[in-house]
């Protein structure tokens, strides 16, 4: 997988499993309602399949902040792209980030990591909006 295909799916897998940890959610638009077996025991629902709805944006800012504030180190996912690599616990390296600067296409001095960050940053949250993310607009390009 794609350096990016991996930012895109821990950050929406995060979301996926909020979704699913949080207490008294209401069950999927469309699931079956619960069922009861002989003397009120209860039984699993059917399984329903899967459906081609669009989820709703993930809301990017909010798993970040979350993973942060779980993080024991001070990490400024807003403005590096290394800590917000970091706090999706992927390969933050130089290398990797050259890998990524390659995946999005950067024509710059890839010599020149300060600026190449920068413009990983503002390309990474632009594409995170691009793919059903929820991005603030001062974080994209």
């Amino acid at each position: 997988m794609s350096i990016f295909g991996n930012i895109l799916s821990a950050i929406f897998h995060h979301s996926s499993s909020a979704a699913a940890a949080t207490p008294g959610a209401a069950p999927a638009a469309g699931a079956p309602p619960a069922q009861s077996g002989p003397a009120g025991t209860p039984t699993a629902a059917p399984t329903a399949a899967p459906t081609t709805a669009p989820a709703a944006a993930v809301d990017v800012t909010a798993i970040m902040d979350g993973l942060a504030a779980q993080s024991s180190e001070k990490l400024d996912w807003r403005r590096s792209i290394v800590d917000l690599m970091k706090l999706l616990n992927l390969d933050s390296s130089l290398t990797a980030r050259k890998e990524l600067a390659q995946e999005l296409s950067y024509s710059g001095d890839m010599n020149d990591s300060a600026s190449m960050n920068i413009w990983l940053h503002k390309q990474v949250m632009t594409k995170l909006a691009e793919n059903g993310g929820k991005v603030p607009d001062e974080l994209r390009v």
